[in-house]
């Protein structure tokens, strides 16, 4: 499975739509400017995803959300008309807008995660569109790992179907505190409150078992945009915020800078006579000076320097790229982990897990499989699938001799070298791992340490 490119959309233009046409007054942005504008702007920035199942509108929406809050490139809008009248459209189609690849567009139907950029004057936005469709639920469960909110679509004539019930177990399952539903296409039901309050009550009631944390409701049309970014008039019996409103208030659960430091050697160099380790930060805060373990040696020493492209901070926080230094002349070499001394994490050379699996091809019990943790691989073998988890019922079904493409379930692993992990509720970015076939290196699951 490849990786997702991120894509930006432009700041500022002065956007017009009339009689189904998108029309930018301004010259846009180039693409380096986006990504400026946006990472200067001043906020929170808030990653969601939006869910649900195919034909509910999760396309319109993100491109009724980027039209009215102004943030549209015009070569964008360009290919968009072209693409809205090839496919019969007399206007223009918003969905296009987050539809990007050619055969999506011919089918009418998302099947890449598509990301976009989004600003408004109270926060920044990072958006996964994700895929409809039941064949690349594998799709949607790589948009909603690095997600903090998820938005998942209802369609308000159809009410809660199995793929919105799947989106929204694996969006929990992924750890996504905050959820909204947003029962769309309010238009098509009359904008009568019945309608919203059956589909409401549907997913609350599936829900209820989860325990979701925040789990809220917004009704809305993106094809007219009322609730999207402007209330409009036509469902006055609402008095709760819109889409945009709630967004901007969210706020990410714990920060990954107030976990324990974590940071995974990728690469060691020698500069100025100086041992150098470059990584990430995964989780925590690191300042010079600040006692570490060293895993797997459980050697103890003290961070002595931290260097970046912009020069020699005295402290690090989640998600900094950054090589630090080492007060001792200790053997580290990639997949080593630097953690803080007091709370280091244990070797696990075995593990309970949750698969969410992407492959084709089943699980195979006597397969030879590579497990990824951070930057550290090792072997691993599937010792035992200790059930399958039936989404739509929300019961594990036990004896299933393995898992099936877009199957969750939970399963025992040995491994042949230890890891240095946490467990997934901890900590998502050290307890999350992927599974590759040793023969094809094919990615074939996702995995999260229970």
């Amino acid at each position: 499975m490849s990786a997702t490119g991120v894509t930006g959309l432009a700041l500022k233009n002065d956007l017009r739509f009339s009689g189904g046409e998108i029309h930018a007054a301004r010259k846009p942005e180039t693409m380096e400017g986006q990504m400026r504008t946006v990472l200067a702007h001043p906020g929170t920035v808030l990653r969601f995803i939006t869910a649900g199942s195919v034909d509910d509108g999760k396309s319109t929406l993100i491109g009724r959300l980027l039209h009215d809050t102004k943030q549209i490139l015009e070569d964008q809008l360009f290919a968009v008309a072209q693409a809205s009248k090839k496919r019969g459209f007399a206007g223009s189609d918003l969905s296009l807008l987050t539809d990007g690849l050619e055969a999506e567009r011919e089918q009418g139907i998302t099947i890449d995660v598509a990301y976009r950029y989004c600003a408004t004057p109270k926060r920044k936005f990072i958006i996964a569109d994700t895929p409809g469709h039941e064949q690349y639920t594998r799709n949607m469960a790589t948009g909603a790992s690095t997600a903090d909110a998820a938005v998942i679509l209802a369609d308000a004539t159809k009410g809660l179907l199995p793929q919105g019930k799947r989106h929204l177990y694996i969006a929990h399952l992924l750890g996504i505190r905050d959820i909204v539903v947003a029962v769309n296409k309010m238009d098509l039901a009359g904008y009568e409150q019945p309608a919203f309050e059956a589909v409401r009550e549907a997913f609350a009631a599936f829900a209820a078992p989860m325990r979701i944390p925040s789990l809220r409701f917004v009704p809305l049309s993106a094809l007219a945009g009322d609730m999207v970014v402007e209330r409009g008039s036509r469902m006055g019996w609402y008095r709760g915020p819109t889409l945009l409103e709630l967004l901007e208030a969210l706020e990410p659960a714990e920060a990954a800078a107030a976990r324990p430091f974590r940071f995974a050697v990728q690469l060691v160099q020698r500069a100025g006579g100086e041992r150098r380790y470059l990584g990430r930060v995964a989780s925590g805060t690191v300042h010079v000076g600040d006692a570490v373990a060293v895993l797997p040696s459980g050697r103890h020493t003290r961070v002595s320097a931290i260097h970046t492209h912009a020069g020699q901070p005295q402290d690090a926080r989640a998600g900094d790229s950054v090589s630090l230094a080492l007060a001792d002349d200790i053997d580290v070499s990639r997949g080593d982990v630097f953690a803080q001394a007091a709370q280091a994490p244990q070797a696990r050379h075995s593990l309970q897990a949750t698969l969410v699996w992407l492959a084709a091809e089943p699980l195979d019990p006597r397969g030879r499989y590579l497990l990824k943790h951070t930057t550290r691989t090792v072997r691993a073998k599937v010792s035992a699938v200790n059930y399958v988890m039936d989404v739509n019922a929300l019961e594990p079904r036990y004896g299933a001799p393995a898992l099936a493409m877009n199957d969750i379930g939970q399963v025992s692993l040995e491994l042949a070298q230890p890891v240095f992990a946490d467990a997934y509720a901890a900590d998502r970015a050290t307890g999350a791992f992927i599974l590759i076939d040793a023969h094809s290196h094919h990615t074939v699951a996702a995995g999260m340490i229970r």
